[in-house]
C-alpha cells in the first residue's frame, strides 16, 4: 500500500489546475528516445497554439534572415500595432524582448515580411499540426492572426514531436537558427539540477457566431527541460472553466513550474 502513496500524490497533482481550470493535457517525452514518460488527459486533439508559435516562428525567422542575432533587429513600437500587452508592448523590442514579453505585433512583422506560403512550407517541414496559415475564413488575416484562435492548430502530441526534433537538432534549419531560438526562450532552475525552458500561449475558443469564448481561455506551457545530460519535451495544455484575470499561459506556467518535483519524480528511470 506504501508503494501507492506517490503515485496518488502524482495524479492528484496533475488533477488540479490553478484556479478555475483544468487540466486538459500533460504529457512528457524523452528528447533521445521518443518514448512518452508521461500522457494524461486529451493530448491528441488540435486547438490554437497562441504564443506557443512564437518557438517555431523564430526557427523561421532566423532562418530566414530576418531575425539576425538575439538582440536584432530592433523593431519600433508603431501606433495602430497591437497594444493589449500593456507597456511591454509599446517598446522598442528585439527577439529576446519578443519572446519574453510575447509581443504580437513584432510576431506580425516577421510574419508579413515572409509571407504565408513560405511560412507555410517551413510548418509543414517541421510537421507542426496542421501548418495551416490561411486565417480566419474569408477574411484574408493569416499573417495578422493565423496562430491566435484562428486556422493553425497542433495538439499537444505534436508540440512534443516539433520540440524532441528542435532539442535534437534535426529540423530543416541552419544550425545557428536552432542555437539562437533556444537562447531567446526564458528557462527557470527549479530544484534538484533541473533546468525548465518553455513558452506560453493564451487565447480563447471561438463561439458559432465567430466571438471568442473569453470564460474558457486556453493556456498552454510548451517547451524542454535538462537535468545533466537528459533532457525531456513537455507540453502541457489548460482551459479556463471561469473568466480570470491574467493570462492562462502564464498561470499555467507557475503552476506547471511548482508542480515539477512531483512530474520529474513521476519520469524518474
Amino acid at each position: 500500500m506504501k508503494h501507492l502513496v506517490p503515485t496518488l500524490i502524482i495524479v492528484f497533482m496533475l488533477s488540479v489546475a490553478p484556479a478555475s481550470a483544468r487540466t486538459i493535457c500533460t504529457i512528457i517525452a524523452d528528447a533521445a528516445s521518443g518514448e512518452v514518460l508521461l500522457e494524461k488527459g486529451d493530448c491528441r486533439s488540435r486547438v490554437t497554439p497562441a504564443s506557443t508559435f512564437k518557438i517555431a516562428l523564430s526557427l523561421i525567422g532566423f532562418d530566414a534572415g530576418f531575425l539576425t542575432g538575439i538582440t536584432t533587429p530592433v523593431l519600433p513600437y508603431r501606433q495602430g500595432y497591437p497594444d493589449w500587452g500593456g507597456r511591454n508592448w509599446t517598446q522598442p523590442t528585439d527577439p529576446a524582448r519578443w519572446m519574453k514579453h510575447s509581443v504580437v505585433w513584432y510576431s506580425q512583422q516577421i510574419t508579413a515580411a515572409l509571407g504565408a506560403d513560405r511560412i507555410e512550407r517551413y510548418l509543414a517541414a517541421f510537421g507542426y499540426g496542421n501548418a495551416d496559415f490561411a486565417g480566419d475564413p474569408g477574411r484574408n488575416n493569416g499573417l495578422e492572426r493565423a496562430w491566435i484562435s484562428s486556422s493553425l492548430k497542433i495538439a499537444p502530441s505534436e508540440q512534443v514531436a516539433f520540440l524532441r526534433n528542435l532539442v535534437n537538432r534535426s529540423l530543416p534549419v541552419a544550425p545557428d537558427a536552432i542555437d539562437r531560438t533556444m537562447a531567446v526562450v526564458e528557462t527557470a532552475a527549479v530544484g534538484d539540477g533541473w533546468v525548465v525552458a518553455g513558452k506560453t500561449g493564451a487565447a480563447y475558443p471561438r463561439m458559432a457566431d465567430g466571438s471568442f469564448d473569453r470564460a474558457r481561455g486556453w493556456g498552454w506551457f510548451a517547451g524542454w527541460a535538462n537535468k545533466g545530460n537528459r533532457t525531456v519535451v513537455f507540453a502541457r495544455l489548460n482551459q479556463d472553466e471561469k473568466r480570470e484575470k491574467g493570462s492562462a499561459g502564464i498561470r499555467n506556467k507557475k503552476a506547471f513550474l511548482k508542480q515539477w518535483p512531483q512530474l520529474a519524480s513521476s519520469i524518474r528511470r
